[in-house]
């Protein structure tokens, strides 16, 4: 009996052992698809922590053309952002002698200005008549390639709308030519107003002799309105430096707002505006209005 009792002793240890070493294997599969959703449940604070894609406001620059004035050319630079003014700066400005000063002086307040008000439509600086003017002229040609740009963009985007309108009311007419000629219609009205450039015209009108000198008038045209206009000449020397450099800007704003030669004479400016009107209208009969 003693030489029986450690055999049955090893007997009952491997049994044990046997029996540990399944109950591990048993639990080993249950552990991983612990770990694999735990694994899985971290992914997706991850991919929501990842940052979207996404635009901003349009923004963007335009540089008006440049204005001539009696003391030297003035340029404006326009920063622009959800259609509005948000910054303005002269590139170029009268310089040299007495105009420095004037210029340093002028220049900060027009900026601010056209920023405020957020139009050509600004008030001259006292004491800066000349800068103040070609500043109000580059402006606004400034804002016309701003106002352009955004009428080429949206119109560009609705011309297929108007070649489809243009097939479907030739298609429409019975007419053994109305197809073609609503089609044409369509396509036409599509590219006329596409892209800036297309059915924009820049028109020098005709040198109107008047009693101080002679007048001309350029006019930029766009989709059939009068989109800026400037004095290319007006009567200089003496006092007409004056009278000029009050009319002509006022006479530039009406033309816009009209859009005909039937504008307002400028009060002590009669010959200059009666000059100005003639060559606004012989302008204007180049575009076919």
């Amino acid at each position: 009996m003693r030489k029986s009792h450690p055999v049955r002793r090893a007997v009952l240890a491997g049994a044990a052992t046997v029996s540990g070493i399944v109950l591990l294997l048993s639990l080993k599969p249950a552990s991983d698809p612990g770990s694999a959703s735990a694994a899985g449940g971290a992914a997706p604070p991850a991919a929501a922590q990842s940052p979207q894609g996404g635009r901003g406001a349009g923004s963007g620059t335009v540089t008006g053309d440049a204005a001539d004035t009696q003391y030297g050319p003035v340029q404006v630079r326009l920063t622009v952002s959800g259609g509005k003014i948000t910054g303005a700066e002269a590139v170029q400005a009268p310089k040299g002698g007495q105009s420095d000063q004037v210029t340093a002086d002028a220049v900060p307040k027009l900026n601010q200005a056209a920023v405020s008000a957020g139009t050509a439509d600004i008030d001259a600086v006292s004491g800066a008549t000349y800068t103040s003017a070609g500043y109000v002229k580059s402006l606004q040609s400034a804002l016309d390639k701003v106002a352009a740009a955004s009428a080429g963009q949206d119109s560009g985007e609705g011309s297929g709308s108007g070649q489809d309108s243009g097939d479907g009311a030739g298609q429409g007419s019975g007419e053994g030519s109305g197809q073609g000629a609503g089609q044409g219609s369509g396509d036409g009205a599509g590219e006329e107003q596409g892209g800036a450039g297309q059915g924009t015209q820049v028109l020098t009108g005709d040198v109107a002799q008047t009693q101080y000198g002679p007048v001309q008038v350029r006019v930029t045209v766009s989709g059939g309105r009068i989109t800026d206009a400037e004095t290319l000449q007006a009567p200089k020397g003496g006092r007409s430096d004056q009278v000029t450099a009050d009319a002509v800007p006022k006479l530039d704003r009406a033309a816009v707002t009209a859009g005909t030669a039937d504008i307002d004479a400028v009060s002590g400016a009669t010959y200059t505006s009666a000059g100005y009107k003639q060559s606004l209208q012989s302008a204007l009969d180049r575009a076919g209005g």
